[in-house]
Order: structure tokens, then C-alpha cells, then sequence
């Protein structure tokens, strides 16, 4: 009886040292959403300040690339990284349009029947590993009319994204109108705050210059990532339970 209560209790003890397995957010998209290197700062992907906002218990895995679309996503195996390693519970972001829209850039263009077929794809695939996929419409580009309105930059592309959601049935996020609304209430001058706007001599990385109306600063970066966040938890999945709420002073 001593050696099955022994047994017992060892067996409870070492199922106790086991850390339970990381839920993984993985993050599926372009250049607006990647993680950055310094020489390349102030730019700022989204998916950048994203990750501070989880307890322990979740994993963010960024795929997201420079001048990524759909169909270069798929070419370059990034995506089959997210099938090889997503699994039951996980939850796979799905961001493109800014790449696949650029029919001068034949090497990442996608027609409007490519870039649905793609999307869904993703869906149908994420879910067979049991994951749960979030269609994103594609973060608008700041541009304003004479008027001081921000304009719809991503109209084709956006729709596509909101067709395959609803055929698919599946979590969505209109990052695209969010983000231009951002843009308005910072109004036509203070959003070139949320943007990486150089003036020549400004910052080592660009001696010349730059404007840039489409790659974020750390501010804007931060900026989307809390809209994305507050949209998440409108959707009501079990992440809201890992977010981590701040302590109040």
C-alpha cells in the first residue's frame, strides 16, 4: 500500500513540474506588422509592441515581413512555418493587402481572385491544426484630402478581406477603418506624428530624409497595437484572459 501511495504521489508531483504548454498568437503579414532591426529605427511594426501585452502563459510568434503579400508568404515557406508549428488553441493573425495590391511589383502582386483564394486558404489550414485564425484588413496608409478627411487607402483589398471573412465565418478585424480613424482624430498634421517623417540630418539612420506615410513610429506602432487589443476583446475569446491588466498607482 506504502509503494502505490509513493507511486501516487510521485506521479501527481511530476505532472505538477510540467509547465503547461504556451497558447502562441502568430503574426502573419507585412512590413506594418513586423518586428524592425535598429538601423532601421524609428520604424516600427505593430506586432512589435504587441507582445508586452500578455502574461507568461502566451507565446508571440512574428512572421511578418518586409514587403510581404499573400502569395510571397506563401513562396517563401513563411507560412508553412505557422502550420508546422501551430497547434490546438493557438490563434494565427492574418494582415496582407499593402503587397498584394502592387501590380508594379510582379513578384508580389495578387489579383483580387488570388488574394481570396489565398486568405482563405490560411483560414481553412489554420483551422485543420485546430487553431483559430483573425482575419485583419490591411492598416490604412495616411492620406488626406483637401478637407483635412483621411481617405480610404486600401478599398479593394479591404472588401476582399471582409468577402472572405464572412464566406469563412471566421474572427475579423477592421484594422483599415480603425486605424484611418486614428489618423482623423490626430487630424492632417499631428498623424505625421504616427509615421516615420524625417527631415534630412533628424536621425543618423536617414541622412536624407524620409517621408513615410505608410511605415509607423513607436508611437504609431504602439497606437494600432492598442486598437488591435481593444478589438480582440470585442471579439470575446478566451484571450482576454491573458491580457495583462496594469496595476493601478
Amino acid at each position: 500500500m506504502k509503494k502505490i501511495i509513493v507511486s501516487i504521489i510521485a506521479i501527481v508531483a511530476l505532472t505538477a513540474a510540467v509547465p503547461a504548454r504556451k497558447k502562441n498568437i502568430w503574426l502573419c503579414g507585412d512590413s506594418t506588422m513586423a518586428n524592425k532591426q535598429t538601423n532601421t529605427y524609428p520604424e516600427t511594426g505593430w506586432g512589435m509592441p504587441f507582445v508586452y501585452f500578455w502574461d507568461s502563459t502566451i507565446a508571440i510568434n512574428n512572421l511578418a515581413k518586409n514587403g510581404r503579400s499573400t502569395k510571397t508568404f506563401i513562396n517563401e515557406n513563411l507560412w508553412q512555418q505557422v502550420i508546422d508549428g501551430a497547434s490546438e488553441g493557438d490563434y494565427v493573425f492574418i494582415q496582407f493587402g499593402h503587397n498584394d495590391e502592387s501590380v508594379e511589383k510582379k513578384d508580389r502582386y495578387t489579383t483580387p481572385a488570388e488574394f481570396k483564394a489565398n486568405l482563405t486558404k490560411f483560414v481553412r489550414e489554420a483551422r485543420a491544426k485546430k487553431a483559430t485564425p483573425i482575419l485583419l484588413t490591411p492598416v490604412s496608409r495616411r492620406k488626406f484630402d483637401t478637407l483635412g478627411n483621411a481617405m480610404e487607402t486600401h478599398i479593394v483589398y479591404s472588401t476582399l478581406t471582409k468577402e472572405v471573412a464572412l464566406a469563412e465565418n471566421v474572427l475579423f478585424i477592421d484594422l483599415d477603418e480603425k486605424s484611418r480613424a486614428l489618423y482623423q482624430n490626430f487630424g492632417k498634421e499631428n498623424s505625421t506624428l504616427l509615421f516615420v517623417q524625417l527631415k534630412p540630418g533628424e536621425h543618423p539612420n536617414y541622412p536624407d530624409g524620409r517621408i513615410d506615410n505608410t511605415h509607423f513610429t513607436e508611437l504609431g506602432a504602439r497606437l494600432i497595437a492598442q486598437i488591435v487589443l481593444k478589438e480582440l476583446k470585442e471579439l470575446h475569446t478566451d484571450l482576454n484572459n491573458h491580457v495583462i491588466v496594469p496595476k493601478a498607482k
